[in-house]
């Protein structure tokens, strides 16, 4: 059983900030896709389909403030900008990993869960905040 200690489910522990951070709706694509090597802004975004301009910037800030990604501002003309892990940020390659394959593992499982759920519900409108993976 994972046993955390009771205070991580407290608003004020510095460890579920950082958790928040990295389980939120584009760190974890984002820190994917940097795990691949360094790359530009307009890289990063045509890989995530659907991210914002803005939501990916303040993706890429907070990774950068927590230490995760670096930025590098490039000289050419135009100047240009580009991220990359840093050696923490390389630190989560393996948990996400693991994340990944437990959720390709258990996807037919959730799929049989949220029909049998859909079903049962008669039909009714519910609220199904559903995570659609891109497989």
């Amino acid at each position: 059983m994972l046993e955390l200690e009771p205070l991580c489910f407290s608003s004020e522990c510095p460890s579920r900030a950082l958790f928040d951070q990295i389980a939120d709706k584009w760190s974890m694509m984002v820190i994917a896709v940097l795990n691949e090597g360094p790359q530009r802004f307009n890289a990063i975004r045509r890989r995530l389909q659907g991210v914002t301009q803005k939501a990916l910037t303040q993706c890429l800030r907070r990774l950068e403030r927590n230490g995760l990604v670096a930025r590098e501002v490039i000289s050419l003309s135009p100047v240009a900008v580009q991220y990359h892990l840093t050696p923490l940020g390389h630190t989560l390659r393996e948990p996400l990993q693991e994340l990944h394959k437990w959720t390709l593992v258990k996807l037919p499982e959730v799929t049989a869960a949220r029909e049998a759920f859909d079903s049962a519900d008669g039909g009714k409108k519910r609220d199904r905040s559903l995570i659609q993976l891109r497989l």
